[in-house]
């Protein structure tokens, strides 16, 4: 008699393995077909399983989907990925230090977040997640800001009320950031609908990883987004680790992230996520198909996480130390400015300078932002600002803790 078994994905290496990636299906560079952007559904079925790729191994900018950008936008993405990537080094260490008491890295993803600003309107409305802060630099939200809610001092926006890089702003369209997993899909949809309903081309777009399409929020966002043909992108950056578990245990073992939007009835693209032209390509393929009037698209963008998940992890024991340089699609940064200097605009000394440079505006930021006050020092923010901004009249019970609140810091004083 057969008896069924469990079954369990592997892990393809653990510490002190050889790294494997034979799991991650590549496409060569310039092969995967480009179709309109209104095609059918069942039609993108195909391009959920490839992997839509533009620059080759070589830097060259290759096939259908080069989006053939102008110099200076591409010198624009190269600048607003390198000021993403040491601004996180800079709040990296400034964790280690004990200034600021939690950060997330983007390391090695700066592409997903950058080249997706870029094709995108200023006007569309940006769901990020908390590995998303290119979209914040790309959006030109000042980096004083971002610091200053990592601090939560005087000057921070979310007035205290908020872990660090939770951040937000109205002007620059980017929703609050929630520490609660895949909230953003079914937020970003709602929001897609409302502007339907009220006739805008305005669409919207949200990013969550691929650990998070287990949560009930993915798949219900997916079915609103289909029956209701909501004008919004859908991200999944599959970075091959949520915290510790591997991708697989999210059920991408076998298909891709991408195929959920097909099965369901939405457009999927599997996308190069550290080839900048590529995610640019996708993204404004997407934006352009839901603008129109076709409906939803789910990108999946594959990268890899070359940090830890947060200042709080450790990968080495979950991970091969070996992995990051072994990872078959490269740093988008690297790739970007290999491409740069094939078309001979670019070369290593120019590429030290802006580095030189962008280092110093960092440093300047951080200057400003603890002007404003620190963890220990300078304007503290009044405690029963956590009691506002949520009820138009505040109900008798919260009334109460607040005074007991006031009453405590003022014994204690």
């Amino acid at each position: 008699m057969s008896v069924s078994k469990l079954h369990v994905p592997a892990v393809p290496a653990r510490p002190g393995e050889r790294p494997d990636f034979s799991y991650v299906r590549l496409s060569a560079a310039g092969e995967v077909a480009r179709p309109a952007p209104d095609v059918a559904v069942a039609d993108t079925a195909p391009l959920a399983e490839s992997l839509v790729r533009v620059l080759d191994d070589s830097g060259q900018a290759v096939g259908p989907w080069n989006p053939k950008l102008a110099p200076e936008q591409l010198l624009t993405g190269l600048r607003l990925m390198l000021l993403t990537r040491l601004f996180d080094e800079r709040m990296q260490r400034t964790q280690r230090q004990g200034r600021i008491t939690f950060y997330v890295r983007s390391l090695g993803e700066e592409a997903v977040s950058v080249a997706a600003a870029m094709a995108l309107a200023e006007r569309d409305m940006l769901f990020p997640s908390y590995r998303n802060q290119g979209l914040h630099v790309a959006r030109g939200m000042s980096l004083v800001d971002l610091m200053c809610q990592l601090l939560s001092n005087s000057h921070d926006m979310c007035r205290g009320r908020q872990l660090p890089v939770m951040y937000h702003s109205v002007p620059h369209r980017l929703f609050s950031i929630s520490g609660n997993l895949a909230t953003q899909f079914p937020q970003a949809v709602g929001w897609a609908m409302a502007a339907a309903i009220k006739g805008e081309s305005d669409i919207a777009a949200a990013w969550i990883g691929e650990g998070s399409t287990a949560a009930a929020d993915f798949h219900h966002a997916l079915t609103f987004a289909k029956v209701y043909r909501a004008p919004v992108i859908l991200n999944i950056v599959n970075n091959q680790w949520a915290i510790s578990t591997f991708q697989g245990y999210a059920g991408g073992e076998q298909r891709s992230f991408a195929a959920r939007g097909p099965g369901i009835g939405l457009a999927g693209l599997r996308v190069d996520g550290n080839d900048f032209l590529a995610v640019h390509a996708a993204t404004a393929w997407a934006a352009e198909r839901a603008r129109s009037g076709h409906g939803a698209t789910v990108l999946e963008l594959v990268t890899y996480r070359a940090g830890a998940h947060s200042t709080s992890d450790d990968p080495s024991r979950y991970r091969s130390r070996e992995e990051v340089e072994q990872w078959p699609l490269g740093d988008p940064i690297a790739r970007l400015a290999q491409h740069l200097e094939r078309e001979g605009v670019w070369d290593e000394e120019r590429h030290a300078a802006l580095v030189a440079e962008l280092e110093q505006h960092v440093a300047a930021a951080w200057r400003e932002a603890i002007s404003h006050g620190t963890l220990t020092e300078g304007p503290k923010l009044d405690p029963a600002l956590m009691f506002e901004d949520v009820f138009k009249e505040l109900p008798a019970h919260l009334r109460e803790q607040r005074d007991e609140l006031l009453a405590e810091i003022s014994a204690s004083e």
